[in-house]
C-alpha cells in the first residue's frame, strides 16, 4: 500500500472549506479524494469525501448531490453513514465521522503485513457493502484504500458511495441526450452493470495489493490499475510467487481469478467473490468449516443423490424373492447411483468394517454388499433415498441427469480398458466413485455447477488468425467458485461414510499433468484405468477440432501400464456410447454394461 497518503494528526490547518478546517489529504485518486477536516462548531474531527473534479455546471452539481443523497439511503453495517452533504464553492462533499475509525492506509502503515485470512476478512467486508449497495442499483465507482475505514473491532467500513457518481447524467450518453427512453434506460442499466463489475475488480486489484504488501503494478490508484491491465491495457496482474506471507493455493487462485485477463473468467458480482472467500477462509481456519461444511449439510438432509425412478422399487421386491437372485439384483442395482453408492456406504462404514475379518480388505462390489448387508438391508437402503430428482427443479433435474450418464459412460470405458482378470464391477464402481464430486456439486449446488462449466469453457479468437482463448482446468475454475476443488468437495462426502484409506486412495484420480508410473498394486491398477477411462470422456467436451490428439494423448499416457492403443480407447469410447442412456424413468431392466460384466 501506498504510504505517502497517510496523513499526520498534527498537521496544520492548510486551508478553509467553508465552514471546516482542511488539516491533512488523507488520499487522492484521479476519481476522488479524502480530507482530514475539523468542524469548529461541534470541534469534531471529521473527514469530507469528494470528487478530484468540480461539476462543471449548475445542473451537474444537482445531479452529484442528488444521486449521493440517494446512495447515503443504503444501510449496512458496512457502509460508513453520511453526516452530511452538501456542496461548497461549487465543491461537492460528504462527510462523516473520524471517530468511526482509521484509514486502512494508516492502519497497515502501523502493523506488520496482514495474513492471508486478515487480507481476506478485509475484502468480504468490502464485498458485503458493495452487494448490498449494487442490490439498491448503486455503484461505488472509485474503491481506494484510504476510503476503507477501519473500526476498533476490526471491521471494514466503506466510505464515499455516491461521491463518484460517474460523469454522465441520466438521460445522456457519450454521443449526446438520448430522446428515446427506453434507450436511456437500456443505456443506463448497461452503465450500472459495468460499475458493479468495476467495483467488483476493483476488489481484486485490492486484495492482491493486501495479499502482496504493496500496490498492485507499484500504483497506489487502484483506477489506475485497471486501466493498465487487459482489456483496457497491456499488462498482466498475477499475485507474485514471493508475497510477505505465503498465501495458500486456492487463494491465489482466487485472487488471479478476480484480476483474469480474459473478462469472462472473472467474477461478475460481488457476491460471488465473496462466496469463493468466504469458502475458503471458513475452509482454511477449520476442516469442518466452509463449502466442504455446507455440502455435508446438504448430504444430510437431501441424500448424497437422488434415486431413479423405479429402480429402487424394484430392487425391494427382488429383495423379497429367493436368495438366489442376488446377481440379477446387483445388475439392476448398478443403473443407479444413488442406491449403488447407499449399499458402498453401509457395507464400508467402520461400524460393518468392524465385524469383518481381518485383511478382507474394501468392499467395492454390489453382489458382495448384498451378501453382507442381507436383503432387509437392500430395502432399507432403497427407502432411505429421495426420490428423483430430489429438491431440483426441471433444468436441474436435466444437468444432473447429463452428468449422470457421462460418468456412466467412462464407466462403461473402463470396463474395457481394464486389465485383464479384474472384477468389471469393481471397476465400474470405482469410475463413478472418482467423479463422486462433480455427481454431489451438480445436485446440491446447481448453479455453481453451471458457473465452473462456464469458467472451464474456452473462447473464440478475439481476432482472426489469433488462438482461441482458454478456459481455466477444472481444479482452477472450482477453486475460484467454492475456495476448495471439486474433487476434495467429493473425497469429504466419501469421507464423512467412512470409507478406508485404501478406497479414498483409488477414487482419487491420477494428477493429468504428472506422469504415469508403474503400479504396485493391484489397487493402483484399477485407480489407473478409472482414470484414464475418466479423461478420456472429458477430451469428447473438448472443442471437435482439439478432441482427437486429447484422446491419443491420454492413450500414450496409460499405454505401458494399462496396454491400450489409441485405436483401442476410441474403439472403447465408440461401444460405450452406443449404450442406451439409463434415465430417471428407467424400467429396471438390466443396464448393457453390467450384463456383460
Amino acid at each position: 500500500m501506498d504510504r505517502s497518503t497517510s496523513a499526520t494528526a498534527a498537521a496544520p490547518v492548510v486551508r478553509r472549506f467553508g465552514r471546516f478546517e482542511l488539516r491533512a489529504l488523507l488520499g487522492r485518486s484521479e476519481r476522488t479524494m479524502l480530507w482530514l477536516s475539523t468542524d469548529p462548531r461541534s470541534g469534531h474531527e471529521l473527514v469530507l469525501a469528494m470528487p478530484r473534479a468540480q461539476p462543471p455546471d449548475e445542473g451537474a452539481l444537482q445531479h452529484w448531490l442528488d444521486e449521493a443523497r440517494r446512495a447515503a439511503r443504503v444501510v449496512h453495517p458496512q457502509l460508513a453513514p453520511a453526516l452530511e452533504i452538501g456542496s461548497q464553492e461549487h465543491w461537492p462533499y460528504i462527510a462523516y465521522e473520524r471517530a468511526g475509525g482509521v484509514g486502512l492506509t494508516e492502519w497497515l502503515a502501523q502493523r506488520a503485513p496482514l495474513s492471508p485470512v486478515e487480507a481476506s476478512r478485509v475484502v468480504e467486508d468490502v464485498l458485503q457493502a458493495l452487494a448490498f449497495a449494487h442490490d439498491a442499483g448503486h455503484s461505488h465507482r472509485d474503491l481506494q484504500p484510504y476510503l476503507l475505514q477501519m473500526t476498533d473491532g476490526g471491521r471494514v467500513r466503506l466510505l464515499g458511495l455516491g461521491c463518484e457518481c460517474g460523469r454522465v447524467a441520466a438521460g445522456h450518453s457519450m454521443f449526446g441526450v438520448l430522446d428515446d427512453a427506453h434507450a436511456a434506460d437500456a443505456a443506463g442499466l448497461h452503465a450500472r452493470r459495468d460499475a458493479a463489475e468495476r467495483d467488483v475488480l476493483a476488489a481484486g486489484v485490492l486484495l492482491h495489493a493486501l495479499l502482496a504488501g504493496a500496490g498492485a503494478l507499484d500504483e497506489p490508484d487502484v483506477g489506475r490499475v485497471i486501466e493498465r491491465i487487459a482489456p483496457l491495457g497491456r499488462e498482466l496482474l498475477l499475485l507474485p510467487r514471493i508475497t510477505p506471507q505465503p498465501v495458500p493455493a486456492p487463494l491465489r487462485v482466487i485472487v488471479n481469478r478476480a484480476t483474469h485477463h480474459q473478462v469472462r473468467l472473472r467474477y461478475r458480482s460481488a457476491r460471488t467473490l465473496l462466496h469463493a472467500l468466504q469458502g475458503w477462509r471458513e475452509a482454511h481456519e477449520r476442516q469442518d468449516a466452509g463449502a466442504v461444511a455446507l455440502l455435508l449439510e446438504r448430504v444430510a438432509v437431501n441424500g448424497h443423490l437422488p434415486a431413479l425412478r423405479g429402480v429402487g422399487a424394484r430392487a425391494a421386491r427382488l429383495a423379497l424373492m429367493e436368495r438366489g437372485r442376488t446377481q440379477e439384483m446387483a445388475d439392476l442395482i448398478v443403473q443407479d447411483m444413488a442406491l449403488a453408492f447407499e449399499l458402498l456406504r453401509n457395507v464400508n462404514s467402520a461400524q460393518v468394517q468392524g465385524t469383518q475379518v481381518s485383511g478382507n480388505g474394501p468392499v467395492l462390489t454390489v453382489r458382495r454388499s448384498i451378501a453382507m448387508l442381507g436383503l432387509a438391508g437392500v430395502r432399507r437402503a432403497a427407502a432411505s433415498l429421495r426420490a428423483w430428482p430430489g429438491p431440483l427443479d426441471a433444468a436441474g433435474a436435466d444437468a444432473l441427469g447429463e452428468v449422470m450418464e457421462t460418468v456412466r459412460m467412462a464407466g462403461r470405458v473402463a470396463q474395457q480398458v481394464r486389465p485383464a482378470g479384474f472384477d468389471a464391477e469393481v471397476v465400474y464402481l470405482v469410475t463413478l466413485l472418482q467423479n463422486l464430486g462433480r455427481l454431489v456439486v451438480q445436485y446440491h449446488f446447481p448453479d455453481e455447477a453451471q458457473q465452473v462449466r462456464s469458467l472451464m469453457r474456452p473462447a473464440a479468437a478475439q481476432r482472426p488468425g489469433e488462438p482461441e482463448q482458454p478456459g481455466l482446468d477444472e481444479a482452477t475454475a472450482s477453486t475460484a467458485v467454492f475456495g476448495t476443488d471439486i474433487e476434495s468437495l467429493g473425497a469429504a462426502v466419501a469421507r464423512q461414510w467412512g470409507l478406508t484409506d485404501e478406497v479414498l486412495h483409488m477414487i482419487r484420480r491420477l494428477n493429468p499433468a504428472t506422469p504415469v508410473r508403474n503400479a504396485d498394486r493391484d489397487d493402483d491398477l484399477i485407480r489407473a484405468a478409472a482414470s484414464c477411462a475418466n479423461e478420456a470422456v472429458d477430451a469428447l467436451a473438448l472443442p471437435a477440432h482439439r478432441q482427437a490428439a486429447a484422446i491419443d494423448h491420454v492413450a500414450q499416457r496409460y499405454a505401458r501400464l494399462l496396454s491400450i492403443t489409441p485405436k483401442d480407447l476410441r474403439e472403447a469410447l465408440q461401444r460405450a456410447r452406443r449404450v442406451a442412456p439409463v434415465g430417471p424413468d428407467a424400467d429396471g431392466s438390466p443396464p448393457v454394461a453390467a450384463a456383460a460384466a
